[in-house]
């Protein structure tokens, strides 16, 4: 690879929470054992399995149910965070002494820029010297992806497990790549695999010798960009330690205390959740046009939706509103509701004037602004829970929740957002 313009480096942890599990435990070194949820609280899912597990079909996401009709002998433990989180930091240390251009994607998982590093040639040789050090000093694996694009680099980190090195040039590949399954290419989830399988695209090289044009038709602008990312033509920058993206979005979402059986049940969800993605609004300073719904169902089926607003807001009343609008066109009720997310994106400044209107319904928002804004005041000084919104008060369960507090669809409950879920592969 040398003379490309740049050296990226993915690195994946395998199987990062249970390796991590089986260090503490090494009596499950032996045994198919799973990193899950807990079964009597409604998060029965795996988060992660070692690779004696995979070896039985054992796959991450599915129930514990579901993974022991598989695997009878298998055994599960509960995760602790706060010792895979103590292990992430200390593999980011070590790719520290190599690059400040390090960017996390999730817990697990590492872009590195090494182009500028000293003494690098194709990469594959400080790929294994990354690896070799995060055995010795962690003693746990990685697969690590070495390429010109960080696309490419991560499709190098699953092209081969446990504990390896792939290198994916510009001169292989097509021969490595494009033979790979549509669904395998990054940002291609279920619903975008099934969309182009059913136009007869089933491989990442089919899909980079399909017109860009046509792709659009079909999937909008995301069309194009997955048509760069299948090409290798893909140049966005590894970022540097330290630097933090600008905000895209804010959301908020859960794995409900029981499932959803109604209407009602969705719109006081929507309001908890709302109050808090306004409040997160409010204390950035932002305001957002676009608000999506997400949807899980309890049998984990699910489905996103958005909505462009005439004007942008950071108001819990008109978030909810337009969430819940869009439950209300696209849910029909065929099964309960495990699982569900709204989050608010196309952002701009509070800074910014609004246009006023002659009927003062710019004035009267901006009443309702000052509102809100004295409600986080009080919450700040005396609780989240002293100002409460009466929709949240009728069922007792959900009450319980804090309007406040960011939480994440996850199989082992209510927890804070901190990074992607999962343990890895």
């Amino acid at each position: 690879m040398r003379g490309l313009e740049r050296i990226i480096l993915h690195s994946d942890l395998n199987c990062f929470y249970a390796s991590v599990e089986m260090l503490y435990h090494p009596e499950y070194r032996d045994k198919p054992m799973a990193v899950s949820g807990d079964p009597d609280q409604r998060h029965g899912i795996i988060l992660t399995a070692n690779y004696l597990a995979k070896a039985r079909g054992v796959r991450t996401g599915e129930a514990i149910w579901q993974a022991r009709q598989k695997c009878p002998s298998l055994v599960t433990v509960p995760p602790d965070y706060s010792r895979y989180l103590r292990f992430s930091q200390m593999a980011r240390k070590i790719y520290g002494d190599y690059t400040d251009q390090i960017e996390p994607f999730g817990i697990d998982e590492a872009w590195l820029d090494v182009t500028a590093t000293p003494g690098v040639g194709d990469g594959k040789a400080l790929a294994d010297e990354i690896r070799g050090r995060i055995w010795r000093e962690l003693g746990i694996t990685a697969s690590i992806g070495v390429s010109f694009n960080k696309v490419f680099a991560k499709i190098g980190s699953d092209y081969k497990k446990p504990d390896a090195t792939t290198l994916i040039t510009r001169e292989n590949y097509r021969e490595i790549v494009w033979p790979l399954p549509v669904g395998d290419l990054l940002y291609v989830g279920p619903a975008t695999r099934a969309k182009l399988e059913g136009k007869g695209i089933y491989t990442i090289g089919a899909l980079a010798q399909t017109p860009p044009e046509r792709l659009s038709s079909w999937l909008g602008k995301w069309g194009r960009m997955l048509w760069v990312f299948a090409g290798g033509l893909d140049h966005s920058p590894v970022t540097r330690m330290g630097e933090e993206a600008a905000i895209q979005s804010v959301g908020n979402s859960c794995t409900t205390p029981r499932d959803l059986e109604s209407d009602e049940d969705v719109r006081m969800t929507l309001y908890i959740l709302s109050d808090s993605v306004a409040a997160r609004l409010r204390e950035q300073g932002l305001r957002g046009r676009t608000v999506s719904l997400s949807i899980r169902d309890n049998m984990l089926a699910s489905f996103t939706r958005q909505k462009k607003l005439p004007d942008p807001t950071c108001l819990t009343e008109e978030i909810a509103g337009e969430a819940f609008a869009l439950f209300q066109k696209n849910y029909r009720w065929e099964r309960g509701i495990r699982s569900i997310g709204v989050s608010v994106s196309d952002l701009s400044s509070r800074s910014e004037p609004l246009q006023l209107d002659l009927l003062g319904k710019q004035l009267r928002r901006e009443e309702r602004e000052a509102l809100e804004d004295a409600m986080d005041h009080l919450r700040r000084r005396y609780g989240n829970q002293c100002v409460r919104r009466g929709v949240t008060l009728s069922d007792a369960q959900f009450a319980g929740m804090d309007p406040k507090r960011e939480h994440v669809i996850h199989p082992v409950g209510f927890i804070p957002a901190g990074g992607k879920v999962g343990g890895g592969f």
